[in-house]
């Protein structure tokens, strides 16, 4: 059984090098030293792209919590949708830790060639191809997973956006269309051939959606196929789930989607159990409370207050999730029509939690 230490919410988290601390640990085989261009990705941990989740408040408190990258909520190639508000929002990475990675999505090698040089030009440091969103809205106009049936177009694209940027392109992609039609082998060879810089794989297909369990196999044949750095994503929810996918795929890094939502701490739960075989404790409610409340504030800033108020909600829910309590947290938060309000409940709810912890031990 791993061993467990106290636990700790740093303000910042560094991966432990075999050459600066670990002693050689041969358990720090895990790629410490994994780069996309000249960005070491440090740990090989990585926020996945979510839409309407992985904005700049989340980003920065992933990155805080020990993700060596956090990619942004994909940007839509569309230069008519370039100036909207939600769009200049999703194009802010003013003080973002570098590297910045911005995610664009769309069908025409043209259109997304333009939007890569227009993400640079406003802070993007690495430029992300959407090839793996499987919902409707998306596939429907012939973007996201919906591409992987156009093999000869997914060449074009790639080839296009690599050419148009002097930055890393990196590309994310499902495992193919359907159960009888997987082919992420033959776009990940098209990917490396046209100069994708590193490639994430989740294991399941576009109409698996997120049901069933992960195809970690197919990950590993294309790993064993390709020289560019291949991240694997899908149901990576625990330290232990991370080891083992890093195990049975040879991946160079995770990536980590549903399971960082109300848990952006699993990032340095993650990296510390790669490098010490130590499981973190879970932090406590008060330590959770701390960090909703100082994630709440941020959101507030970013979007005003009344955005803010309703864009938390859904984090307030995610946080809540494993409580027993949850159910009756969720409707009395979900009435909270003020920041005020909203923070005065939560700080509230958190609180009693703690009491009733520290009666308890």
């Amino acid at each position: 059984m791993p061993t467990r230490s106290p636990a700790r919410i740093p303000a910042a988290v560094k991966w432990p090098h075999p050459d600066r601390g670990s002693g050689g640990d041969p358990r720090c085989r895990y790629n410490a030293r994994m780069k996309i261009g000249r960005y070491r990705i440090d740990p090989p941990l990585v926020l996945a792209p979510m839409a309407g989740v992985t904005d700049k408040p989340f980003r920065l408190l992933c990155k805080r919590l020990g993700a060596g990258l956090a990619v942004s909520e994909m940007t839509n190639a569309d230069p008519r949708l370039w100036h909207t508000r939600k769009s200049l929002q999703r194009m802010d990475h003013a003080g973002e830790p570098e590297p910045v990675s911005v995610q664009i999505a769309g069908y025409d090698p043209a259109m997304l060639a333009e939007a890569a040089r227009f993400n640079v030009a406003n802070g993007a440091q690495i430029i992300d191809i959407n090839m793996g969103c499987p919902a409707k809205k998306v596939c429907n106009v012939w973007s996201g997973s919906a591409l992987l049936q156009d093999e000869p177009l997914v060449a074009r694209i790639v080839r296009a956006v690599v050419d148009a940027v002097e930055v890393p392109v990196t590309l994310k992609i499902r495992t193919g269309w359907n159960r009888d039609n997987r082919n992420a082998l033959n776009i990940a060879r098209i990917a490396e051939d046209c100069g994708i810089a590193a490639l994430a794989v989740h294991g399941r297909t576009r109409a698996d959606k997120y049901e069933g369990d992960a195809e970690y196999e197919t990950i590993a044949a294309i790993k064993a196929s390709v020289r560019i750095p291949v991240l694997a994503n899908g149901d990576i929810c625990t330290p232990q789930q991370a080891r083992h996918v890093l195990d049975v795929t040879g991946a160079d890094a995770v990536m980590i989607g549903r399971g960082a939502q109300g848990r952006p701490w699993i990032f340095h739960e993650i990296a510390h159990f790669l490098a010490t075989g130590e499981l973190l404790p879970e932090p406590g409610p008060g330590e959770v409370g701390r960090i909703l409340l100082g994630h709440l504030e941020q959101l507030y800033a970013f979007y005003g207050e009344r955005a803010g108020v309703l864009i938390a909600r859904k984090h307030l829910g995610w946080y809540a999730k494993d409580r027993p309590e949850n159910a009756a947290f969720r409707q009395v938060i979900n009435r909270a029509e003020s920041a005020d309000m909203q923070l005065r409940l939560t700080r509230d709810y958190f609180a009693v939690l703690a009491a009733g912890e520290r009666l308890a031990a």
